[in-house]
């Protein structure tokens, strides 16, 4: 098993109430167990900012699936609570994003892990820190300390 870190992220309808049932569709998947969910804190918008605010969060899951398929698990997931991917960084009815798949690095075409954006996006690091403080991502480090660097 391995332990994965997952963002949540909701813009449109009633978010909390999407997210809750996204940790809940990835608990029910074979392969999956949710260790535990960060708060969730509304986040203004990053890249279009003319849009509704986020409910962003995380959640932590150990796996034995690969990275490939638990992406193919979010993407699933995503779909199954209505998201329809129209524009970049515009509102969404869900987000589900692959943050960090254990010690693993992976840069591939529609794969990248740690996600490459991370270090910059504080509505990614605060869940992360609430879940693990002391967590160490791969070409990155500590969580705190990128939390810190963007103060």
């Amino acid at each position: 098993m391995t332990r994965a870190y997952v963002g949540l992220g909701a813009n449109l309808g009633p978010r909390e109430v999407t997210l809750l049932r996204a940790v809940d569709l990835l608990a029910a998947a074979d392969g999956v167990d949710v260790v535990a969910v960060s708060r969730l804190r509304e986040t203004d918008p990053v890249g279009v900012a003319d849009q509704p605010p986020f409910l962003n969060g995380a959640v932590a899951l150990d796996t034995s699936l690969s990275p490939h398929e638990l992406l193919e698990l979010l993407l699933e997931t995503e779909r199954a609570l209505g998201r329809v991917r129209t524009e970049r960084w515009g509102p969404r009815t869900v987000d589900l994003d692959l943050l960090v798949y254990g010690d693993e690095t992976v840069d591939e075409p529609g794969l990248r892990v740690p996600h490459p954006r991370l270090a910059e996006r504080r509505f990614a690091l605060e869940p992360l820190a609430d879940l693990d403080p002391t967590l160490d991502v791969p070409g990155l480090g500590a969580v705190s300390a990128a939390l810190a660097a963007l103060d």
